[in-house]
């Protein structure tokens, strides 16, 4: 799957957490793209499976999508609180950051760094 579609899957999560439903005008303003922009990209993540549109033409992630999706939410999550945990950067500037190399990274990087955030957040 290509960045972007990774970011729309992304956002589409985000947006159902914090509205309880997603409409494609929600995820043009979320990513700040156009409306054309979204309905193609829709349509690509409705081919593939993981998205749906449903009742009031709204927008539902498959299981398949949402899998994808908390995935990369995940990734972006983890990242983020590395960077803080490693900079003490403002959190603004780690996720910014973070939304860059989240698509880019290897999974046993991913792991490694869970491993080490996990090892230096534990309650002593």
């Amino acid at each position: 799957m290509y960045e972007s579609g990774e970011d729309y899957l992304e956002a589409i999560l985000r947006l159902q957490e914090e509205n309880g439903f997603v409409r494609s005008v929600d995820v043009a303003h979320k990513l700040n793209v156009s409306r054309p922009s979204v309905s193609r990209a829709m349509g690509i993540l409705e081919k593939d499976g993981y998205i749906e549109f449903v009742l009031g033409n709204t927008i539902k992630l498959t299981d398949s999508g949402l899998e994808k999706a908390q995935d990369i939410y995940g990734r972006h999550k983890l990242l983020t609180k590395f960077l803080q945990l490693i900079t003490n950067l403002p959190e603004e500037q780690c996720e910014e950051n973070a939304c860059r190399v989240e698509h880019d990274i290897d999974v046993d990087v991913v792991e490694g760094i869970r491993s080490w955030v996990e090892k230096n957040t534990e309650e002593k």
